[in-house]
């Protein structure tokens, strides 16, 4: 019988060698990857250092109030987009009203907008941050118009506003075809050819079709992306202003709704405590919601006392069928007022996004 043995061990090493092969190719292909994954990071974090830069970066000042004006770029190509970004920052018991941006911008159309919500610097003063991507609508230079930006004293009865306004700044919008676009020429047409004797339009049906139904699944898609992008935020007080003038404007008093008006102001103010404390007031009674309120702490010793008598005053008027006097209803109206007044804060946002309102300023007269 043959002897094997030196066969078995030259097949054996020959594995031992493929194998050997195989996982320096399996070792080779790991490191690459994890060099790219480095390389990509790399990468991914120098674009974003380079996204946080501006190019243009000023600032405004008057009084309390300081506006950031900055933009990514000075200089974009019809294609690209640009990012302006406005930061206030305001002294504690003053409010800022931010510009209009849609209205005020001519040469530039808005895509999207960001507001990440206020927060406190070291000097306790209120920041509050907006930006804005940017695009062109043709090549040249435009500017980035001036804003107004007013503020008032939360504590001054006149309602007296003060403005601040930014300077205009040029964006150059550069044409894709760059240098070359002053050497374009248009050749000449070329000899007229005989038409087909039989039309083919029937053969651009289905072509205009895919084009006209693309064309509408973009549409879609880009106004869809621009309405989730854009999220819209405000202070539950100006909520519930806009809500008080709301109700004045329904005379419901002078129409003999005096249970109704009640029940409609009961309902604002519980409201507002919800979003501006984080209380889920509207579904708890009046008992409930007082003892909550006294367990958590998060009024004055004052302003529990005057919440207390202002909810129980209603509740007479919706349960009791108490039928209150001219005077104890403008009484009513200017207690939700001024607890409004006296509580507000800008540093707590509500996403109105879904429920915009439209917050009008109240004057010193009331109901």
């Amino acid at each position: 019988m043959p002897n094997l043995e030196p066969a078995n061990k030259s097949l054996m090493s020959r594995n031992q060698q493929q194998n050997s092969r195989i996982i320096f190719k399996i070792s080779a292909n790991i490191a690459c990857a994890i060099l790219l994954v480095f390389a990509g990071c790399k990468k991914s974090g120098q674009a974003l250092q380079k996204q946080q830069a501006y190019e243009i970066d000023k600032s405004y000042s008057r009084g309390p109030l300081t506006v950031h004006l900055r933009a990514d770029k000075n200089k974009i190509t019809i294609a690209d987009t640009l990012w302006l970004e406005f930061e206030t920052v305001i002294s504690p018991g003053y409010d800022v009203n931010m510009p209009k941006v849609d209205k005020v911008l001519e040469s530039f159309g808005i895509v999207d907008w960001q507001n990440p919500g206020g927060r406190l610097d070291v000097n306790n003063n209120i920041v509050s941050t907006y930006r804005y991507r940017l695009e062109p609508f043709i090549s040249g230079k435009f500017p980035i118009p001036a804003f107004t930006f007013e503020f008032l004293d939360s504590n001054e009865q006149t309602g007296k506003t003060y403005q601040l306004e930014t300077e205009p700044v040029d964006i150059e919008v550069t044409s894709l075809l760059g240098e070359q676009r002053g050497k374009l020429t248009i050749e000449d047409i070329e000899d007229v050819v005989d038409i087909p004797a039989k039309p083919v339009w029937w053969l651009l049906l289905p072509a205009l079709a895919f084009a006209g139904g693309s064309s509408g699944l973009w549409l879609y898609l880009r106004r869809k992306k621009i309405k989730e992008a854009v999220r819209i935020f405000r202070p539950a007080h100006e909520i519930a202003y806009a809500r008080l003038q709301a109700l004045i404007n329904q005379d419901l008093i002078k129409a003999g709704k005096v249970k109704e008006f009640y029940e409609a102001i009961s309902d604002i103010l519980r409201h507002y405590i919800e979003d501006r404390f984080e209380l889920r007031a509207p579904e708890r009674t009046t008992e409930e919601f007082l003892f909550e309120i006294r367990d958590t702490g998060v009024l004055t010793q004052d302003h529990s006392k005057s919440l207390a008598e202002f909810l129980t005053h209603c509740d007479l008027v919706k349960f009791a069928k108490h039928s209150p006097t001219n005077e104890q209803i403008q009484h009513t109206f200017d207690s939700a007022k001024n607890f409004i007044e006296q509580t507000k804060s800008q540093i707590k946002q509500i996403d109105v996004t879904d429920k915009i309102e439209t917050a009008q300023p109240l004057s010193a007269g009331g109901a």
